[in-house]
């Protein structure tokens, strides 16, 4: 009796454990609360995306497409409130999640701070 007891509790602790391990969703909405892709579709052009495709992925909607510099994006949203859950450059090398906007983009280039340390065409000063 103790060893089916133990076999029990064993499969009931694997097959919960499975479970946890398999439920992977970044969104957690019933299908009811879903605003339709037309509106997904709206928001990511207000963005000033274009957007290449829609898809759903791990309960939520992704965008795929290019933001307003060209660059190509992929774009994990909440479907009820369009909360941004992901935001990729799909040209960067790491796969970063949550990346800042505002950094330069290949081919910007970025005005050194005017602290006199960065002078063009002149070396860095070094104190000591």
């Amino acid at each position: 009796m103790k060893k089916y007891l133990m076999a029990t509790t064993l499969l009931i602790g694997l097959g919960a454990a499975g479970v946890a391990l398999a439920d992977d969703d970044d969104c957690r909405v019933p299908m009811a609360d879903w605003q339709p892709r037309e509106a997904v579709q709206a928001m990511a052009e207000a963005q000033g995306w274009t957007v290449r495709r829609i898809k759903i992925d791990d309960g939520c909607y992704e965008i795929e497409g290019r933001d307003a510099t060209g660059r190509e994006i992929e774009v994990k949203v909440d479907p009820a409130t369009f909360a941004v859950i992901e935001f990729e450059y799909e040209d960067d090398d790491d796969d970063d999640d949550y990346r800042d906007r505002n950094n330069a983009t290949p081919g910007q280039s970025v005005t050194p701070p005017a602290n006199g340390l960065f002078a063009p065409g002149t070396a860095p000063v070094v104190e000591q």
